[in-house]
């Protein structure tokens, strides 16, 4: 219990609360919309943004947040415009990302401070800062999925249906590419570029095996990702490993029982 009493470990705490919500909201569009390569492919993408951070000397978050936007509309514009396969383009972007990043941290000078925080994450670095740019994030989409939750479900289940009812389906893809965008790149502090891609995905698949419910799946989205981030939190402390490593895991585990469970119940 004393863990409780550095502010650095309440900051987590918060973190992943604010991290659930956001993933939690954001991966259960992205499961029902089929768009989970393409967050990879915008997660690592942001890595050339964390590198040109370094190498400018900036804020490395807001150049990923930059590179993550333009990475999540490019592809959705090459693909729909440009007569170019998405699975092309979303491999197009994550090549040039990671590229990119290499390329900048291999020219910074100096020492890369905390990189391995960004790759495979670190929430106990977390700061007040991201603390901040999460709560706006997480009021963002709870006010925008409590006015419009119709629309995007519409959307991320039959879009076609969806422009028969005259619903501006471009533009809630845009607005939801750029919200995935957001997300991902304000959660790299909690599991890190290379297992940010299962946060957003593993307890929304978890859920949909309990349940079809748009809403059940969101919002125990929410409630699985938060306790999974804070065992994973403790397990990290204890033994002096990346957090984001743990908390991958106990989701691998928990969908792995919730599967066993429901073949056994067939049986």
């Amino acid at each position: 219990m004393e863990l409780f009493q550095y502010e650095f470990f309440q900051n987590a705490l918060i973190g992943s609360l604010l991290t659930a919500v956001a993933c939690g909201l954001v991966g259960t569009y992205i499961v029902a919309r089929r768009l989970v390569f393409i967050s990879g492919g915008i997660t690592h993408a942001s890595f050339g943004g964390l590198g040109l951070g370094f190498y400018l000397g900036v804020n490395p978050i807001l150049t990923a947040m930059v590179f993550a936007i333009l990475s999540a509309f490019g592809v959705e514009w090459v693909s729909r415009s440009q007569g170019i396969r998405e699975d092309s383009a979303i491999a197009g972007v994550w090549s040039l990302g990671m590229a990119l990043g290499v390329i900048f941290i291999s020219l910074t000078p100096g020492y890369v401070p905390n990189l391995s925080a960004y790759l495979f994450g670190n929430i106990l670095m977390i700061t007040e800062s991201d603390l901040m740019w999460l709560f706006f994030l997480v009021l963002v989409l709870i006010v925008l999925f409590s006015l419009y939750l119709r629309e995007i479900v519409y959307v991320a289940f039959d879009p076609d249906f969806a422009y028969t009812q005259h619903l501006p389906v471009r533009f809630i893809e845009y607005v939801m590419m750029c919200l995935i965008a957001l997300t991902i790149v304000l959660s790299i502090r909690l599991v890190g570029i290379m297992l940010l891609m299962s946060l957003l995905t593993l307890p929304q698949i978890t859920m949909n095996l309990l349940s079809s419910n748009f809403k059940k799946i969101m919002w125990f989205s929410v409630l699985f990702g938060f306790l999974g981030s804070v065992v994973g939190l403790f397990l990290s402390y204890k033994l002096n490993a990346p957090s984001g490593a743990f908390i991958i895991l106990l989701f691998v585990v928990f969908f792995l029982i919730v599967k066993a469970i429901k073949a056994n119940r067939r049986r």
